[in-house]
């Protein structure tokens, strides 16, 4: 309501002039809450809220003698959830979680493209164009959002044939989302990347702190991504919070243009033809989770209190292993399965700049994290399911 207030304003980003009059207006706000008798600080954060439509991304509440802004979320309300890039390899799994815990209409997943019914008839989906700084705007102010997962990337294989577009989705979109959610006072969610390191990181096992120096157009993206929050968060008291995932497997979705995209397409290879090459050396070992470790490290993450994170960005660990490990343990439940090699250059020296294991410590410290499966469970499980996929196929 506080936004027909402001003249001119546009659902494009505010001018300086238009967030000179929102903070004059803060400050009013302010001081009738304190007239009022609500000195609390919290009781202050609760008008700010209120108005989260116009709240500024240029400054931080305590530059006018308040606390650091706040989620929104803290004193007990279900978050409003929106999920940008949904329909990749994370998203749908991520909203079936966080709906079982926060209620089916509380999370929102998007995209630019058209999901199938069943995502339809799971929960809410709109469109949404992260490159759209309009649309993005819309959609968080009238669905109350307070939490923002931001799933939208051009992976590596894919960006290093399209840098132009690799820019454009990784970093003018995230620009885009860290804006909107300074603006309106949300948490936010960026993953990063293994890819996020180089080939001077130490790699086995790569430490959070160290020399990152990419070498693809993803990794330097995330890179900026990682750096990008953190500053918001320092400088705005954006709540940025960031996982530096492996390579994540899972039977549901198909893979995206990954580097690590084998460790899913062996799977389907070795139900479906019994055959399968690889396009990574047999011996390039790269750290790995199956996604149901993931998304529910993504759910814990995201619900830690802000005063227990010591970082803003975690290194997040598993297991590691080669192709021909991972072949060798899913040869023991079928035996009949060839892998041949022919090595892709360009995803060969992408995986020779990429760690071996990722250590992460502080997340098992600062949050608790622990992994469940190991590469036995995640081999197992994964061909039941896509064994049973097949079959439901074969009978329709």
């Amino acid at each position: 309501m506080f936004a027909e207030r402001i003249p001119g304003e546009l659902s494009s980003r505010p001018s300086p002039s238009q967030l000179t009059r929102f903070m004059m207006l803060l400050q009013l706000i302010r001081g009738a809450v304190v007239h009022a008798g609500s000195r609390s600080p919290r009781g202050v954060e609760r008008w700010i809220c209120a108005g989260r439509g116009v709240s500024s991304s240029a400054h931080r509440l305590s530059d006018f003698g308040g606390s650091r802004a706040s989620s929104c979320t803290d004193g007990g309300d279900q978050p409003k959830i929106l999920i940008t890039g949904g329909l990749g390899q994370l998203g749908v799994g991520l909203a079936k979680l966080l709906r079982r815990q926060f209620g089916k209409n509380n999370v929102i997943l998007s995209d630019i493209r058209k999901p199938p019914s069943h995502v339809y008839d799971n929960g809410p989906f709109i469109f949404s164009d992260i490159l759209d700084y309009k649309n993005l705007r819309e959609i968080v102010v009238n669905n109350d959002i307070s939490w923002l997962v931001h799933y939208s990337a051009v992976l590596s294989a894919v960006g290093e044939n399209n840098v132009a577009l690799a820019k454009e989705v990784n970093i003018t979109g995230l620009h885009n989302v860290l804006d909107v959610a300074t603006e309106h006072g949300l948490r936010v969610f960026v993953p990063s990347t293994i890819g996020a390191f180089g080939p001077s990181s130490p790699r086995d096992p790569t430490p959070e702190l160290c020399v990152q120096r990419p070498r693809t157009i993803y990794g330097v993206s995330k890179v900026h991504a990682e750096l990008m929050g953190e500053y918001y968060h320092h400088r705005y008291g954006l709540d940025f919070r960031c996982l530096r995932y492996p390579g994540i497997i899972s039977a549901d979705s198909q893979p995206g243009g990954g580097t690590t995209d084998y460790a899913v397409q062996i799977f389907h290879a070795a139900v479906k033809t019994g055959r399968f090459e690889c396009y990574l050396r047999s011996d390039t070992q790269l750290p790995m989770m199956y996604i149901d470790d993931c998304i529910r490290a993504t759910l814990e993450f995201l619900e830690a209190p802000a005063d227990s994170l010591v970082s803003r960005t975690y290194n997040l660990s598993a297991i590691s292993f080669t192709p021909q490990e991972l072949a060798q343990v899913i040869q023991k439940v079928l035996p009949d399965l060839e892998v041949t090699y022919n090595v892709d250059p360009v995803r060969q020296a992408i995986a020779d700049g990429w760690p071996k294991a990722l250590e992460d410590s502080a997340a098992r410290r600062d949050w608790g994290w622990k992994h469940e499966y190991e590469l036995p469970e995640l081999v197992q499980t994964m061909l039941a399911h896509i064994t049973q996929g097949k079959q439901l196929a074969e009978a329709c």
